[in-house]
C-alpha cells in the first residue's frame, strides 16, 4: 500500500480550474483525466496549504493527496524576505504527508513540485513528532521522490530536514532526559556516523575548572547535573590551516531562573533553553553530511540553571576566563555568563568569524514576536551574507 502526493497551483484570480504541476499532469493523463474531473467537482479551487484525498484512482497508489501550492512563481516576499515558492511547497507537502500518516499508509511518493529540495524538507519536517516517550506512536512513513526529476536536490533536502528535526528533538525532550551529559552523547553519536573529518571533545567539569571558566561554572554549581563544554571540530576544507568558522550555542538544558526564579507558568518550556546549542550542533552535523568544503568549530557550554544552597545569588561577583569580574544582579541572566567563557575560548582558535546563537532573553520575543530573530553584529559583511541566505532558508531576522 502506497500513497502519492501531487501539487496544484492556484490561478492568478483564484477562480477556475487549478494548474497542475508536471507530475500531477502526467498522472492525470495516466488515469484518463479522472483526477482533474474529481478535483473540479469536489469543491472550490484548492487553496494554499489545503488538501484533498482521493482513493481508487490508480492500482499502484491506494490514496492520492492533492495539495494546494498557492500562486505559481510567487517569488521572494520583500516584506518578510523569504522565498514564498519554497515555503508554499514545504507547507503543502508537510500537510499532505500528515494526511498520509493519519491514513496509516506506510509509504508515500512525493511530487517535487518544481523544487525537490523544498519538497523533501516539507515531507520530513511535516512528519516530525516527539513521541519517544509515548506508548502509542504514529506509524512511520517511508518518503520517496515521485519520478526522477531533481534526485540530487531531493537528497539534499532530506539532509537539511534531518538536521532541523534533530534540533527539534533535542529541544523538545524533557529536561530530565536531555541532561548536559546526554545532550553531548547524542551529538557525539550522530557525528561519528556522518564523517571521518569530525572530532568531538566532551570537556568535563575538571577541564572547565582548569580553563578558569568561572562565569560558566557559577551557573552550573546550582545543579546536581555536572556541566559539559561540548567542542566539535569539522575539517571539510582541503586546507587544514584555513581559519575556521566558530559557532557558539547557549546550552542551558533547563532554566529555572536560579535564585531569581521564573514564574511557574510555562516554565516547562525552559527545557528548550538550549536551543542555541541544538541549532549549532545540528548545523555542523548537516555540514558534515553535505561534505561542505570549510572548517567549522562548535562550542556549547551545557548546564542547568537551578536554585540551591550552592547557586549564584543576586549580588555575587564571579570571574570569567579572561580575568574580568562580573556582578550577578539577576541569576536569570545566566545565558551571558555561560556564553562569556565560551566566546572567550572561541578566540583561541583564531577564527574567520564567530556566530553565537542563543535563547538569550524573553525581551526579544516581546519586541519581535515569533516571526523574526534578533541579530546583533559588528560585521556588516557577515550580516549581509546571513540576510541574503535567509531568503532561501526562510529564516527571518531583524538586524541591528
Amino acid at each position: 500500500m502506497k500513497g502519492l502526493i501531487l501539487g496544484v497551483f492556484t490561478n492568478e484570480n483564484e477562480e477556475g480550474p487549478s494548474q497542475f504541476t508536471n507530475a500531477a499532469d502526467t498522472f492525470d493523463k495516466h488515469v484518463s483525466g479522472k483526477l482533474r474531473e474529481l478535483l473540479a467537482i469536489s469543491g472550490p479551487s484548492l487553496k494554499k496549504g489545503k488538501t484533498r484525498i482521493f482513493h481508487g484512482l490508480h492500482q499502484d497508489f491506494s490514496s492520492i493527496v492533492v495539495v494546494g501550492l498557492g500562486k505559481k512563481a510567487a517569488g521572494v516576499n520583500p516584506y518578510e524576505n523569504w522565498d514564498e515558492d519554497k515555503e508554499n511547497i514545504r507547507a503543502a507537502i508537510a500537510a499532505g504527508c500528515r494526511q498520509i500518516q493519519d491514513l496509516e499508509v506506510p509509504s508515500v511518493e512525493v511530487d517535487p513540485c518544481g523544487d525537490a529540495q523544498a519538497a523533501a524538507e516539507g515531507a520530513l519536517l511535516g512528519l516530525f513528532e516527539y513521541d519517544e516517550l509515548k506508548q502509542k506512536k504514529k506509524p512511520p512513513v517511508d518518503v520517496q521522490l515521485h519520478g526522477s526529476d531533481g534526485t540530487e536536490a531531493w537528497k539534499k533536502g532530506l539532509i537539511y530536514a534531518k538536521g532541523q528535526n534533530l534540533a527539534r528533538y533535542l529541544m523538545e525532550a524533557p529536561a530530565n532526559h536531555m541532561t548536559p551529559t546526554r545532550f553531548a552523547t547524542i551529538v557525539e553519536e550522530k557525528l561519528k556516523s556522518c564523517s571521518n573529518k569530525v572530532t568531538v571533545h566532551i570537556r568535563n567539569k575538571s577541564w572547565i575548572e582548569a580553563q578558569e571558566m568561572g562565569s560558566f561554572l557559577s551557573v552550573a554549581k546550582g545543579s546536581d547535573e555536572p556541566p559539559v563544554l561540548l567542542e566539535v571540530h569539522y575539517k571539510g576544507s582541503s586546507d587544514a590551516n584555513e581559519p575556521p568558522l566558530v559557532f557558539v550555542g547557549k546550552g542551558i538544558t533547563f532554566d529555572s531562573g536560579g535564585i531569581s526564579i521564573k514564574p511557574s507558568s510555562n516554565m516547562d518550556a525552559m527545557r528548550a533553553d538550549m536551543g542555541g546549542a541544538a541549532t549549532i550542533c545540528s548545523a555542523i552535523i548537516t555540514a558534515a553530511e553535505l561534505k561542505l568544503p570549510l572548517n567549522m568549530i562548535g562550542l556549547t557550554p551545557l548546564c542547568e540553571n537551578m536554585p540551591s544552597g550552592k547557586a549564584n545569588k543576586p549580588g555575587d561577583v564571579v570571574k570569567a576566563k579572561n580575568g574580568k569580574t562580573i556582578q550577578v544582579d539577576n541569576t536569570d541572566a545566566e545565558g551571558r555568563l555561560v556564553l562569556a567563557d565560551a566566546l572567550c575560548y572561541a578566540h583561541s582558535f583564531k577564527p574567520r568569524a564567530i556566530v553565537d546563537a542563543a535563547t538569550l532573553t524573553g525581551a526579544m520575543d516581546v519586541a519581535l514576536g515569533s516571526g523574526a530573530t534578533g541579530v546583533f553584529t559588528n560585521s556588516h559583511q557577515l550580516w549581509n551574507h546571513l540576510y541574503e541566505v535567509s531568503s532561501c532558508t526562510n529564516n527571518r531576522h531583524e538586524g541591528d
